[in-house]
């Protein structure tokens, strides 16, 4: 398989669409979300606005700036996961959300793109000037742990979040 992380674009309108649907799909359906909210924070219906707000490039209301890519599947020209990528850690992120949020859409999951789409973004944090990254997951998601621990992710803690146990994970860049 060969994959690489691309910014949303006209280009790639009718794929992100596609999966943003497959997914929205699923999570209205089955109680466990296990997708990047930055890209289901705003309606894909109006392509632009979508496009214009998928980042934050300002800090504002507890948000800090971000950059979003989506997962191509070259091979196959699809849009198989996303994954966000805070700049910095403010104190929310450092206790529970972490630099980079991810996430591979329902029907393509179990087929080691995640671990990829991580390594990849491992990368894109490198080009930011993040030397120490923190990813966090559900313990139950044992995909999720197993493609931070496969990219260095040595587990710091665990904690209890809403009733749910987060695993806490650091990746050395340097």
């Amino acid at each position: 398989m060969q994959i690489k992380l691309i910014k949303g674009s006209y280009e790639y309108k009718e794929q992100i669409i596609e999966m943003l649907k497959e997914w929205k799909e699923y999570n209205d359906t089955h109680e466990v979300n296990c997708s990047p909210g930055a890209i289901f924070k705003n309606n894909y219906d109006d392509f632009d606005y979508y496009l214009r707000n998928l980042e934050t490039s300002e800090p504002k209301s507890g948000l800090v700036p971000d950059s979003t890519f989506f997962c191509l599947d070259e091979e196959r020209n699809i849009i198989v996961g996303a994954v966000n990528i805070r700049h910095y850690l403010n104190e929310y992120l450092l206790a529970h959300g972490g630099h980079i949020g991810d996430g591979i859409r329902p029907s393509e999951r179990r087929k080691g793109y995640a671990t990829q789409m991580v390594g990849l973004a491992l990368e894109e944090c490198k080009r930011i000037g993040i030397k120490k990254v923190l990813m966090v997951c559900d313990k139950d998601n044992i995909g999720s742990a197993k493609s931070i621990i496969k990219n260095g992710g040595i587990l710091e803690n665990e904690q209890k979040e809403d009733g749910k146990v987060e695993q806490r994970y650091w990746i050395d860049l340097e």
